[in-house]
């Protein structure tokens, strides 16, 4: 009985030790700085025209079928 009280205790402990790691330990990321080129095409000239966006498809007059929410397929 005396053994079944002591790990009940370590579990309980483990446990009160995990909680209190995981909300004090320090698990910030390290900050690093960096630098990637980047290209820009400044001697391109702009666009003439915007391209017109695409029309809609049209609805169909057939309702859709209720789908079921228990169906597995």
């Amino acid at each position: 009985m005396r053994l079944l009280k002591l790990i009940a205790f370590l579990v309980v402990a483990a446990l009160i030790a995990l909680v209190g790691y995981a909300y004090f330990g320090d698990m910030a990321a390290d900050s690093r700085q960096m630098r990637v080129p980047v290209e820009l095409d400044l001697d391109m000239p702009a666009a003439s025209g915007t391209a017109a966006p695409a029309p809609a498809a049209p609805a169909s007059d057939t309702p859709a079928e209720p789908s079921d929410p228990d169906a597995l397929d």
